[in-house]
């Protein structure tokens, strides 16, 4: 059990981060807090996914010489032939001296990262506006600012409406 435990430590400590984005982002009312929150959570999630395309043993997804083949360089036409392999079910794959880590998971990271970064930007600009509205960035300072209002807002309906049936 214990080995279990030890040989994810990576996955372990993930998934704590994980946690505490998500704690923060639930039981802050600082809406700055909020973000931060959301933000070590997102990140955690992308730092999930590289280390599922770690391979062991692997190296960075870029072709090393051994495994261009001598035709590379001569022209990609006989790079069909020698190089790249068909199997019985039609599945093409290469014939490598090397493990590479899976570059897939990194790719679409790199991708959540850039929207990550966008979507931050939006919320402290989001932010920057209900400051400039109602002064404070508390969530439940705005929640009884919103209430207040909604309220002064229905009893002048209903002295309006109290006027005009008089």
């Amino acid at each position: 059990m214990v080995e279990f435990i030890l040989e994810r430590a990576g996955y372990w400590a993930i998934i704590g981060l994980m946690m505490i984005g998500l704690y923060i982002a639930f039981s802050a009312e600082n809406l700055i807090k909020r973000l931060v929150g959301l933000s070590i959570f997102q990140t955690t999630i992308c730092l999930f996914y590289v280390s599922l395309g770690k391979v062991e043993g692997g190296t960075a997804p870029i072709l090393l010489p051994d495994d261009m083949g001598d035709a590379h360089g001569a022209g990609h036409a006989a790079a069909s032939g020698a190089d790249a392999l068909v199997a019985a079910s039609g599945e093409r794959f290469a014939d490598l001296h090397h493990i590479y880590s899976n570059p897939l998971p990194h790719v679409l990271m790199l991708t959540a990262i850039v929207v990550g970064v966008a979507t931050l930007s939006l919320g402290l600009a989001l932010i920057v506006r209900i400051r400039e509205a109602y002064g404070t960035i508390e969530a439940d300072e705005v929640r009884d600012i919103d209430m207040q209002t909604a309220l002064a807002q229905e009893l002048e309906v209903e002295k309006d409406t109290k006027e005009v049936s008089a």
